[in-house]
């Protein structure tokens, strides 16, 4: 029966039990929630409100920082590259990792051999991946600009030209990372009852319509999931641009992260590398409700 004033409630075995006992299981990692994600969040916020600088001088500005970001030329423009990067590298990121999942679902022989194929980019260093895909953009040796010779054409500069530099960097990302994305959705797939694909097929659904009105409505919470860490990690974006191009040319692969980066590191304004981390956080969550309304809502 069910026990009053806090006291613990007795189970059919007749050991006594506690919802402290249940907070206690959790409490090593709300411990490290709170030292590792919480208090970092704040102190940047309270440092994001000071003008410290390396020599540990510093004196309460309140929102001055914030103000100085809004009206910063590098800041929008920054905040512009990360955004057009973001359209360009979830999409097809999502798609890649939906479409080779697919895939995987259909194949039987060898199934665990392809999985691990697919996700070894992942576990790989981003400055490795960086550095085999700057190669493969090379204009002078590179293989890209070595097929297109083939066909009579290019060089192509893919990393030198304003216009290409964002696909390009995007393409290396979603080589590098698709892998996971790709696993948790193939986990979806397996996961779709197979009752409902023979009763559609029995109905006389084709292939494109048990995925459209079966498959995909099933795995919308798992999308909504890939959806959001793909666009926090594009938001985030710094390593390739940083060992690819240097964020050029002419600042066309900056991105928001670099700017911080450099007000932090390159110029010691810790307080401004503050305030940019706290705006790109408020984005990031405000993009991830917005995806919760049209993609994670239930029906």
């Amino acid at each position: 029966m069910n026990s009053r004033g806090g006291r613990a409630a007795k189970t059919e075995g007749g050991r006594a039990t506690s919802p402290l006992a249940g907070l206690l299981f959790v409490a090593p990692m709300l411990v490290l929630f709170v030292v590792f994600r919480f208090v970092p969040v704040v102190g940047a916020f309270l440092l994001s409100l000071t003008d410290y600088r390396l020599n540990g001088q510093w004196s309460f500005i309140a929102f001055d920082n914030y103000s100085r970001l809004f009206g910063d030329q590098l800041f929008r423009d920054s905040l512009l590259v990360t955004l057009t990067y973001a359209l360009i590298f979830v999409p097809l990121t999502v798609l890649l990792s939906l479409a080779t999942a697919l895939l995987l679902h259909q194949v039987v022989w060898s199934r665990g051999f392809f999985r691990g194929v697919f996700f070894l980019p992942y576990v790989t260093s981003i400055v490795l991946a960086a550095v085999l895909w700057k190669w493969i953009y090379n204009v002078e040796d590179g293989l890209f600009n070595g097929v297109l010779g083939l066909v009579s054409l290019g060089p192509y500069d893919f990393l030198g030209n304003s216009s290409s530099v964002l696909p390009s960097i995007a393409v290396t990302s979603a080589w590098k990372g698709f892998g996971y994305s790709m696993l948790i959705l193939l986990a979806g797939l397996q996961a779709v009852p197979q009752s409902y694909l023979e009763a559609a097929t029995i109905d006389g659904a084709g292939r494109w319509q048990r995925f459209r009105y079966i498959t995909l409505p099933q795995l919308r919470p798992i999308l909504f999931f890939v959806l959001v860490i793909e666009t926090i990690g594009a938001f985030q974006v710094f390593d390739a641009m940083y060992v690819m191009t240097a964020g050029g040319p002419v600042r066309s692969s900056y991105s928001l992260v670099y700017f911080l980066y450099d007000s932090g590191f390159k110029f010691f304004d810790f307080g401004y590398a503050s305030a940019i981390g706290l705006v790109l956080f408020l984005i990031v969550l405000v993009v991830s409700l917005v995806q919760r309304r049209f993609v994670g809502r239930d029906d």
